[in-house]
């Protein structure tokens, strides 16, 4: 396939999303009595933009585009780490904030790459079969049922690991959370529709992975 700067753009949203919501996640904010990052709104945009990647360009680009994403979060959370090391001024006050912000705890690091990776590799992997099955027909049907799916995933594991030292509140924490992003794709459904189509019109591209290797670590154009 040939990159086009459509593809590029994308791509560059889908990573801002995911290291967006990194960031604000330290944040919890409280809409009306219950208690979630503030990247509650964010994070699901990635998953979004994953669906057009995996519909339009298919689950091999996808892949890359995933493992993109993680490596530039990575390439992020190393740097942020460097900058909290490094002496601060004499006159500077800020690092404590900037270590409350920016310092990732170990374990909360890991269940935030461990969640992304298999939530987003599910996701696509979803959405690419059951394209296959409709025939390419009922795009809201890959798209809520790979949410559904992929955000489960993600959900589960991220709570799970963050969060086990209380185990008695996890499968209030999940269910909420995960219901939470479901709603935000079904509610951006319209949304998703409008960008599959315009792409497709656009690159004159619409992949469907018959042969496709779905090996999430096999880095093979198809």
């Amino acid at each position: 396939m040939r990159i086009s700067h459509r593809f590029v753009i994308l791509v560059a949203l889908f990573v801002t999303c995911l290291i967006t919501a990194n960031v604000i996640a330290v944040k919890i904010v409280k809409l009306g009595f219950v208690l979630v990052p503030a990247a509650i709104f964010v994070f699901p945009v990635s998953y979004i933009f994953g669906d057009v990647l995996t519909e339009v360009y298919g689950y091999a680009w996808a892949r890359r585009v995933i493992w993109l994403g993680f490596f530039c979060n990575l390439v992020f959370v190393f740097f942020a780490w460097i900058g909290q090391m490094l002496p601060p001024a004499s006159f500077w006050t800020g690092q404590q904030a900037y270590e409350t912000i920016l310092g990732y705890a170990p374990r909360l690091l890991l269940a935030s790459l461990a969640g992304y990776l298999v939530g987003e590799f599910v996701n696509s992997f979803v959405i690419s079969k059951l394209k296959i099955l409709t025939r390419g027909r009922w795009l809201w049907t890959r798209t809520i049922s790979s949410t559904i799916a992929g955000q489960g995933f993600d959900t589960a594991l991220f709570i799970t690991i963050a969060f086990i030292r209380t185990p008695s509140f996890l499968p209030v924490i999940i269910l909420y959370h995960w219901g939470s992003k479901v709603a935000i794709e079904v509610i951006a459904t319209p949304l998703t529709y409008a960008l599959v189509g315009w792409l497709k019109n656009r690159e004159s591209v619409d992949t469907y992975d018959y042969a496709t290797d779905f090996n999430p670590f096999s880095m093979r154009a198809s």
